[in-house]
């Protein structure tokens, strides 16, 4: 059975007009020619003409490239009533900084390879080898009809209006769908705070993840596209935390030496692109120049031929001051004809080094994002196993020491965390698994079985919109710790 793939990655601020562009394909023949220039690239041209995109209504139709959706969102944000959704104006100096308040979310949707270009071509044979000609591929039904199905999931999950891009490519190795969307959750609730918090957080959100990822599941069955595996249940990487550990330790130090190299690629393509300018500003002072210079000849010539026509002034001299002009007219046009040459490659040139330039800062931004995230993993790696290691050492310490103290002093720990743990720490531990996990019958049933009287709590038990991991994880330990207790009331399910 053929997998489906749901990947989410959110953004800070508004789109790139550069990644605007890829989407779009709002490439001419140079841009196409630099993408196609580029190593491992796996664009088809021939096949440029299947692309489409999902407008609104779910409507099919070729890709719209009136507007961008750097453009997009700002329109959107302005029927929200969100001035400058991205700068505010800098007190000191009056000028528009980023704010970086506002965060899109980047979605790829697709599947396995093979299946997907079975929806997409049918029986068709498509030529992958690179600069192949495809151009007499025609587009399947299926493909269309299974993007319509991926938009209504999409309109249904974070709202139509708030869709800013939907593009089907087929000109790729593996056919796949781009969605931009502007996650507006909390926008009624909290105007003034950046947009979804609990959305910028998704990644970190396992219990949302599935949630999407089943329901797209169901999406996905109609066209021959099941689930992965959960992580929950075959185990992430089928590694050991020592060796994720290492794994993480060798990420990051690799990604930190592909920022530096991305860095000072950065740093000699904004080097490159200033001469340029530089040599494009004075080429076209130069021509600017010769244009005036042949104008001003074409003039003189003229007002030479009148004087002559008329019989004006000395003939033969006239003549010859004609030849004279008409002498350094041709090579103010020979020098025109140059430097508007120069002109027109300096040009393309510096277009190239700026296209070049702002993929070298994507990829900054990219690898600094991911360099982020894995610090952010291995920190919590090595925070886990530290405090794994604190906590089995204070509880046995504890255990320890209790019988070395006196009645009275055993009594000031009477119904304490920290006694209960050291009795039967295991059951509140699963206990307390089952409440994070949102299980709460199985806890309630777990803690009555185990002696304890199912919780002293009457309010609904479930996560807080803006809870973070460690706060939701402590209280379920709290909650826990009062279900194993003996008596008290069944918490609300």
């Amino acid at each position: 059975m053929a997998k489906q793939v749901f990947d989410i990655n959110t953004n800070k601020g508004a789109f790139s007009a550069a990644m605007s562009d890829e989407h779009q394909r709002n490439w001419n023949d140079e841009r196409w020619q630099f993408q196609l220039g580029k190593p491992g690239n796996n664009y088809d041209r021939s096949r440029e003409h299947m692309n489409f995109e999902i407008a609104k209504g779910g409507r099919v139709q070729a890709i719209d490239r009136s507007k961008n959706i750097p453009q997009k969102f700002l329109e959107r944000c302005a029927e929200l009533g969100i001035r400058n959704p991205d700068y505010k104006t800098d007190p000191k100096t009056g000028k528009e900084i980023p704010t970086n308040r506002i965060t899109t979310a980047k979605i790829i949707f697709q599947g396995s390879r093979e299946r997907m270009r079975e929806l997409a071509f049918g029986e068709q044979k498509v030529n992958q080898e690179h600069g192949a000609d495809n151009s007499h591929i025609t587009r399947c039904k299926d493909i269309e009809e299974w993007a319509k199905d991926i938009y209504r999931f999409a309109s249904k999950q974070w709202g139509e209006d708030n869709i800013l891009g939907f593009y089907v490519h087929l000109d790729e190795l593996n056919p796949h769908i781009h969605c931009t969307v502007l996650p507006v959750a909390t926008i009624r609730k909290k105007p003034n705070v950046s947009f979804n918090r609990a959305f910028w957080n998704l990644r970190n959100k396992s219990e949302v993840l599935n949630r999407l990822h089943d329901e797209l599941a169901e999406v996905n069955r109609r066209w021959g596209l099941e689930r992965g595996d959960k992580i929950a249940e075959t185990g992430a990487r089928h590694r050991t935390t020592e060796e994720y550990r290492r794994h993480l330790t060798a990420q990051c130090t690799s990604l930190e030496t592909q920022i530096e190299d991305s860095k000072q690629a950065l740093s000699q393509l904004r080097q490159e692109v200033s001469l340029a300018e530089k040599r494009v500003k004075g080429l076209t002072t130069i021509v600017e120049n010769l244009e005036s210079r042949k104008g001003n000849l074409e003039n003189e010539i003229a007002w030479v031929e009148d004087e002559l026509r008329t019989g004006k002034g000395n003939s033969e001299e006239l003549q010859k001051r004609i030849a004279k002009l008409d002498y350094e007219l041709q090579k103010v046009l020979e020098n025109l004809s140059d430097k508007r040459g120069k002109l027109e490659v300096a040009d393309r040139r510096l277009a190239e080094l700026k296209w070049q330039e702002e993929d070298s800062k994507l990829n900054v931004e990219h690898n600094h994002q991911e360099l982020r995230q894995a610090t952010y993993d291995l920190e919590r790696q090595v925070q886990y196993r530290l405090s794994d290691a604190l906590v089995s050492d204070l509880i046995a310490d504890f255990t320890k020491q209790l019988s070395t103290m006196d009645y009275s002093v055993q009594k000031l720990f009477d119904d304490s965390l920290i006694r209960d743990m050291a009795e039967h720490g295991q059951n509140i531990f699963k206990c307390a698994m089952y409440l994070y996990a949102g299980y709460v019958d199985y806890a309630t049933t777990f803690a009555e079985s185990h002696g304890g009287g199912g919780g002293s709590n009457d309010l609904p038990w479930k996560r807080d919109e803006d809870e973070d991991d460690r706060a939701w994880a402590r209280r379920c330990l709290r909650q826990a710790h009062r279900m194993m207790r003996p008596g008290g009331k069944r918490i609300k399910r």
